[in-house]
């Protein structure tokens, strides 16, 4: 799965010991950009954690995930966890093209209203 949008914060780092060996995670919001938002806690790990120190808040980057759901003591928790990222095309775009685009609709209508006016094509 993948999700793109821009990158809210970064929680703490955690890091321990289990025994497999040292390891090391870090949890991110992401805001999608979507015309409703969702905001989207994603886990990264080991390596990932690195990479995601190089990415700034506001940035807009494209992750690809997996999410997996496990039951404890009758409660579901779900875990979306981060195997990829890179950095989006939009956060640079974003960053140059700063004004809305608007299209010019009102002078379409201006240049109906000029039209002939002698003649009344109304019905009634």
């Amino acid at each position: 799965m993948e999700i793109q949008g821009r990158l809210i914060t970064k929680l703490p780092e955690q890091s321990g010991t289990s025994a497999k060996g040292e390891w090391k995670k870090q949890d991110a919001v992401i805001e999608t950009l979507e015309q409703y938002p969702k905001k989207v806690c994603i886990t990264f790990w080991s390596d990932k954690v690195d990479e995601l120190k190089k990415v700034n808040d506001g940035e807009t980057i494209k992750v690809y995930f997996d999410i997996e759901s496990r039951e404890y003591q009758g409660k579901w928790y779900t875990n979306i966890k981060a195997w990829k990222f890179e950095l989006s095309e939009k956060s640079n775009l974003q960053n140059n093209n700063s004004e809305p685009i608007t299209q010019p609709v009102a002078e379409e209508f201006e240049n109906l209203n000029n039209s002939d006016n002698s003649i009344d094509d109304l019905p009634f």
